[in-house]
């Protein structure tokens, strides 16, 4: 990170620069052997590309000149009186810097040092503040050169770069959608866990037309010059194939999760009871989002460092060129395993939190005086003791998350997140944590671990909720800018922080209901509840755990009655 920011230039890409190596914008430092370069660009804001409507400019490949200029022509330019009058009456000079204003119709080599006549209108939109062209003509063969000139590393960056404004929406709106589904979860009822499925089958049915509407629309209205809108096709599509399987597969798991509704709400009321004992959990999301947000911004600054870096060369008439450093510009690849890996890490020592904090409340025999400050005293345990669990967990944890298939999240979850809870009541490292809650798990799992699951799917479909209407949104903003950047990879970035910030605050509940689970366990495997031995759980939870094992026996019964019809059925002769 520490040499990309010194070896990259993220001015080059979000500012542009012209042929000498000046940036716009900005004051510059010369290049030896470049007469041209180390001008002061503060006032020069835009990139102005000389003979942006010449047909060779696609054999050159942006061989153009390009300049930095203080505004962009927004009427045609026919003569070099004309341009002088744009010089002389906005002060943006479309010549090079070399060639005065007063001589732009005087000098004789005025055709080469001055565009190509006549000179389109353009516009800066929406790259950055490039001047592009507004006619048909132009406007197509510009843009095709411009955007197939460029690597996929710059065009990601030009993609992130140009909706920038979108992407900082869209991070706000799962923001507060994740505050809305964290609202309803702490007063939930029955008729909204109905709601919260019949808005996630609803937006899973929705989003999937959305996204085949969108492929179709590309392939009748393709424009075979630009491969952004070839890639933007062939990612809608991945999209749709993708959403599709996840609707079915979602649907499939609803369908068959469904009669467990009414004890999965008694559950979350058990789950709101511990997260009244010390409200502030709550807020645990807020600092969390900060830090990501934080980690975020820094990320995506190291990541423009990373496109941009390169070293100055000067070429044939003095202009500059910057040769990309291949080997450090690979290097995305791991910083994006850094992003996860960050990310996972910020939000297990959440989770690492909230575990301490339910732990010390359940084992308390007093339910009713808790400890002091035990958010405060989680927090603390967690940076003095268990940094290397949790650094450690959440690098193996995502990585078997990663191709885990979909069918297994929730089991897989429990288990995953009970690590923590194990650290919390043992103080034991991960791999112990991992291996004794497994044991316990195992030992007690006849109590209410479908509940459970089931409560923790719906937490997951409350994350699915916020991350779709998220991406929906996202899909109707970057369609609009569809031929001049690649939104794919601004929107699986856009999905992935949805996802993050949903599971932020979602997971104060699942991480609860998970802790839960296993300090009964344990509760169950020390106690028996005699005198001498007492449960730690309250009455509620203790009335709780019996509808619980009255619905499983009532279960159980009825499967063995059906059993029993089974083998009581025998052939017999025929009686003629």
């Amino acid at each position: 990170m520490g040499y990309a920011v010194v070896a990259g230039a993220a001015g080059r890409l979000l500012f542009g620069y012209d042929s000498y190596g000046n940036v716009c914008g900005k004051k510059n430092s010369p290049v030896e052997g470049a007469p041209l370069s180390g001008q002061d660009m503060t006032l020069k804001t835009h990139m102005f590309f000389m003979n942006s409507c010449n047909p060779e400019i696609k054999d050159m490949r942006l061989g153009s000149t390009t300049l930095c200029v203080s505004s962009c022509p927004e009427e045609q330019l026919s003569t070099l009186e004309e341009i002088q009058l744009f010089a002389d009456t906005n002060g943006s000079f479309l010549c090079v810097y070399s060639l005065n204003s007063f001589n732009y119709t005087q000098s004789p080599n005025a055709g080469s040092l001055c565009p190509r006549l006549p000179v389109p209108p353009s516009k800066s939109f929406p790259l950055f503040n490039r001047c592009i062209p507004q006619t048909p003509e132009c406007y197509s063969l510009f843009a095709s050169v411009l955007i197939n000139d460029v690597d996929m590393l710059h065009q990601i960056l030009r993609g992130i770069m140009s909706g920038r404004d979108t992407i900082l929406g869209l991070c706000i709106l799962a923001l507060a959608l994740s505050l809305a589904m964290m609202f309803i979860f702490r007063f939930i009822t029955t008729l909204l866990v109905h709601i919260i499925i019949s808005l996630v089958i609803l937006g899973l049915f929705f989003v999937c037309g959305v996204l085949w509407w969108l492929y179709y629309d590309y392939t009748i209205d393709l424009s075979i010059e630009l491969d952004t809108e070839r890639e933007n096709m062939k990612s809608v599509l991945g999209f749709a194939i993708v959403s599709t399987i996840i609707t079915a597969i979602l649907l499939v798991l609803i369908f068959v999760l469904r009669k467990q509704i009414k004890l999965t709400v008694e559950l979350f009321k058990v789950t709101n009871k511990a997260v009244s004992s010390s409200p502030f959990l709550l807020l645990q999301p807020v600092w969390t989002f900060a830090i990501l947000i934080f980690f975020w911004v820094l990320w995506v600054a190291v990541l423009l460092s990373l496109g941009t870096a390169g070293s100055a060369q000067v070429i044939e008439g003095g202009r500059v060129e910057f040769t990309p450093l291949l080997g450090i510009r690979y290097l995305w690849w791991y910083h994006l395993i850094g992003l996860i890996w960050t990310s996972e890490f910020i939000l297990a020592c959440q989770q690492m939190t909230i575990a301490g904090v339910v732990v010390s409340w359940y084992f308390n025999r007093n339910k009713n005086d808790p400890s002091d400050h035990p958010i405060l005293s989680s927090l603390s345990t967690l940076l003095c003791y268990h940094q290397g669990t949790v650094v450690k967990g959440s690098f193996f944890i995502p990585l078997v998350r990663i191709p885990r298939v979909i069918l297994m999240y929730i089991y897989d979850t429990l288990k995953d997140k009970n690590a923590y809870t194990a650290t919390a009541i043992n103080g034991t490292a991960l791999c112990t944590s991992t291996k004794d809650s497994l044991k316990i798990l195992s030992r007690n799992s006849n109590h209410f671990t479908s509940v459970n699951c089931f409560g923790d799917f719906v937490i997951f479909l409350g994350k699915v909720l916020v991350v779709y209407f998220t991406v929906f949104g996202g899909l109707m903003a970057f369609n609009y800018n569809r031929t001049l950047q690649v939104w794919a990879i601004p929107l699986l970035l856009v999905a992935f922080f949805a996802c993050l910030v949903a599971h932020s605050f979602l997971s104060v509940f699942e991480t609860v209901l998970d802790a839960l689970f296993l300090c009964f366990a344990v509760d169950m495997e020390t106690n028996d509840g005699s005198s001498q031995k007492p449960y730690f759980m309250d009455q509620e939870f203790s009335s709780f755990v019996k509808k619980i094992n009255k619905s499983n026996n009532a279960g159980a019964e009825r499967d063995k009655d059906s059993l029993r019809n089974e083998e009581g059925t025998e052939l017999r002769p025929i009686v003629r």
